[in-house]
């Protein structure tokens, strides 16, 4: 199966999404936000367990490389969406460079697994 390092990639963001799901209340707590942004964050969770599910089946089952590298794209643009949204709220400096570092960092390992797949492809 090509693309193996992307699927890998995909597994794992798929179990996160998972937990989201089924634990939305990591995210306010990561945050250390207010109890009043609890319900709102909680939501915001659920929906990227839902994001995350769907844009990693298509990492997993995609049948071309060309799905499994759109899914790749997809995941990135997302966490660095994702970097932008949640470093903005917080005032912590210390939660700050905490999301930045897991939302830059997933998107950066999927961005290096995507571009070692596509030259294993090339070649």
């Amino acid at each position: 199966m090509s693309y193996s390092l992307s699927r890998a990639l995909s597994v794992a963001t798929a179990a996160y999404g998972g937990y989201a799901l089924a634990q939305p209340g990591h995210l306010w707590q990561a945050l250390q936000a207010d109890r009043k942004h609890q319900e709102g964050l909680e939501l915001l969770a659920r929906t990227y367990g839902v994001r995350d599910l769907a844009i990693s089946s298509l990492g997993i089952l995609g049948r071309s490389d060309k799905t499994v590298r759109a899914a790749m794209m997809l995941r990135i643009a997302m966490d660095l969406g994702d970097a932008a949204l949640l470093s903005t709220q917080t005032e912590d400096a210390d939660v700050r460079r905490k999301v930045l570092a897991v939302t830059l960092g997933w998107a950066g390992l999927n961005a290096l697994a995507l571009a070692i797949d596509t030259a294993r492809a090339r070649s």
